[in-house]
């Protein structure tokens, strides 16, 4: 019974890990420090996609499963879980599209801002003329 709530915890997991791969960009606007986690999760989930890599996540979860008595999933978390439930199977290449759009739109985005930042801490560092 634990085993197949800490199953159940790691899908939640993984939900909020997927939700951070689409808005971490974005909420890094607010705390910056946020980047590096957030483009860490960008490197693995183009990484999962390009070379098929199995996600610990879902390694993890099988086997919390298997160790609860039931079958470990037939599919990946993605193909389980998200794939012909949230939006259809045949849309999956350009859903990987948009969220690859959302967050490189949310490193422009923050780019842009730091460059305003940057300039509004020069102009605020200049003495003004008399």
């Amino acid at each position: 019974m634990v085993a197949l709530a800490l199953a159940e915890l790691v899908v939640v997991l993984h939900f909020a890990a997927l939700a951070f791969l689409v808005v971490g960009g974005f909420l890094a606007r607010r705390w910056h420090w946020l980047i590096y986690p957030h483009a860490a999760m960008a490197a693995w989930g183009l990484s999962v996609v390009v070379f098929a890599l199995d996600c610990p996540l879902t390694m993890l979860e099988n086997e919390l499963r298997v160790l609860g008595g039931q079958p470990a999933l037939t599919r990946g978390f993605i193909d389980t879980y998200i794939d012909g439930v949230l939006y259809p199977e045949s849309l999956g290449t350009p859903v990987q599209v948009v969220v690859a759009v959302l967050v490189l739109g949310s490193w422009i985005s923050l780019a842009a801002g730091h460059g305003q930042r940057s300039a509004a801490r020069e102009e605020a560092a200049e003495p003004s003329p008399r």
